[in-house]
């Protein structure tokens, strides 16, 4: 059995797009601003593009408050660069349009809910797969609900997130849920390489954890290790 290609997979659709004239509606689950930077960027020119940003796994509320702060002072410079045409040697040009974005609702006891009985296993094993189902779920209902033609997430930007299993998740839920799901893998074609110039550009505000209490926990006990080395 072949491996899917997922980036090829967006590229296609977005080709058929382009031949159609067509410039659907997407809505993209956003994690942080640093992952949503440069799929931002690359989407901006053929979605009118809405980011869903909701993570009742960011267990922290300052933490989730310094993120959610930090997605839409990224967006807001990206909207600006469209009022002003200011592109700066992007990818995007005239085609890009103004991006909107809708909070989700915080609550962090869903998270803890659905990875009950998880809290030992290590990060992207069975609890993470559960978290995409509970955000990627929520992503699909609204899509639905608010009439969006696709949606899709930044989670996969990331080299320590399985891209098979995102878009399993996202295309059960699109099922599920009656939405369509856009499928992709935005770490390849050097994407979370741009991603990490584009947060240096705006210097935005990175983690080193997912964002729930377990992936810091772990991320520390692995600085305490290397530290002791």
């Amino acid at each position: 059995m072949n491996k899917r290609n997922y980036s090829k997979e967006l590229e296609e659709k977005i080709e058929d797009f382009q031949k159609n004239d067509e410039y659907p509606k997407l809505l993209l689950h956003a994690c942080c601003a640093p992952c949503s930077s440069y799929c931002l960027e690359y989407l901006r020119e053929f979605f009118d593009i809405t980011v869903f940003f909701y993570n009742p796994n960011i267990t922290s509320e300052s933490e989730y408050s310094k993120r959610v702060i930090e997605e839409k002072r990224l967006i807001a410079e990206y909207n600006r660069q469209v009022e002003e045409k200011d592109f700066d040697g992007m990818n995007s040009d005239d085609k890009a349009r103004k991006i909107e974005i809708l909070e989700g609702f915080y609550d962090p006891k869903a998270f803890f809910e659905v990875t009950k009985g998880m809290e030992h296993l290590k990060e992207g094993g069975e609890r993470c797969r559960k978290c995409f189902e509970l955000r990627l779920d929520e992503t699909a209902r609204i899509a639905k609900e608010k009439g969006f033609d696709y949606f899709t997430t930044t989670l996969t930007i990331s080299p320590l997130k399985n891209a098979d299993v995102l878009n399993e998740v996202g295309e059960k839920a699109a099922q599920k849920n009656g939405s369509r799901f856009l499928p992709s893998d935005f770490k390849k074609k050097n994407g979370y390489k741009r991603s990490i110039e584009l947060s240096h550009k705006f210097d935005l505000y990175r983690q080193d954890f997912c964002g729930c209490s377990y992936s810091k926990a772990q991320r520390e006990q692995e600085k305490r290790e290397r530290d002791g080395e």
